[in-house]
């Protein structure tokens, strides 16, 4: 048990299991996140969910400005104590979902003369991993990479390819945004208490440009949610009620597009996804 959870265990600190607190107890794979963020000495870090605060210091004893938001406030005295005495290392007791996270990069820009990258790092709960990454891509935050802990299972689907059974619309959605990147795994070993699942380490590189350019971002992204919503289906049964359109017009989508009616959505690539929802936008 490292030093963190001792702390807490001293204290009578208590895990929520609602809150879906599972603390890193490995110095080695913290580092691995470190180096894997790629934070510099004048980055701004945005850390979710610092837990007792292991990544917290690593990431600060990196970077040029530390800002840890932590929803439990069981947590906050514990990590105030912790980091007394740094003013480079900022704790907000608020929940990520509710946070104007464009708010704070903006404060950082005028206070320290707009020095540096920032970077978002965390060890996200498994229940409300996809709405955190989702919501920090959707609301364009200002940021250049996330570099988050999460379930592996959701990790592998993020960034697997075309064609694989993992492949879905959570895969298409963050590489519309981001450029994925593996770090590492993590065994539900090194975690206090363990979870019953293991976990994995991935850096999401926020693109510049998107891959793919589209008439319509509603459509492109209604054109995936109708193509997963039923996997199982080809194309032709699938897309029905995406941009409204009934089996003709789809079929007439497919038909101008070169896309062969009896493929699965799972075979397409973004490109593909691209073409499709420009066709089906066209013709509203």
């Amino acid at each position: 048990m490292c030093a963190a959870e001792r702390k807490e265990k001293d204290k009578g600190f208590r895990h929520s299991k609602s809150l879906g607190q599972n603390f890193l107890k490995d110095d080695g794979v913290i580092a691995d996140i470190i180096e894997g963020s790629e934070i510099a000495e004048d980055d701004l870090v945005i850390e979710i969910g610092p837990g007792a605060g292991a990544l917290t210091k690593a990431a600060a004893d990196a970077a040029g400005k530390l800002v840890a938001i932590e929803i439990d406030k069981r947590l906050i005295p514990v990590l105030e104590a912790r980091f007394a005495g740094r003013d480079e290392v900022e704790i907000i007791n608020e929940d990520i979902l509710k946070t104007d996270l464009n708010a704070i990069i903006d404060r950082d820009r005028t206070e320290r003369g707009g020095a540096g990258k920032v970077r978002i790092i965390g060890n996200l709960p498994y229940y409300i991993t996809t709405p955190i990454i989702m919501k920090i891509l959707e609301e364009g935050v200002k940021a250049d990479s996330i570099t988050a802990m999460m379930q592996k299972e959701v990790a592998d689907r993020i960034s697997a390819a075309p064609g694989s059974k993992t492949y879905g619309a959570l895969s298409v959605a963050v590489q519309y945004y981001c450029e994925v990147t593996k770090i590492c795994d993590v065994g539900r070993h090194l975690f206090v208490p363990q979870p019953k699942v293991d976990s994995a380490v991935i850096r999401m590189d926020v693109r510049g440009e998107k891959p793919v350019e589209v008439r319509d971002e509603k459509v492109f992204f209604q054109c995936i949610k109708a193509g997963f919503g039923q996997r199982r289906k080809t194309l032709l049964n699938s897309l029905q009620g995406a941009a409204g359109a009934d089996k003709a017009r789809v079929e007439e989508v497919l038909s101008q597009t070169g896309i062969d009616k009896n493929r699965r959505a799972e075979t397409l690539t973004i490109e593909e996804f691209a073409k499709l929802a420009d066709c089906f936008a066209q013709g509203q």
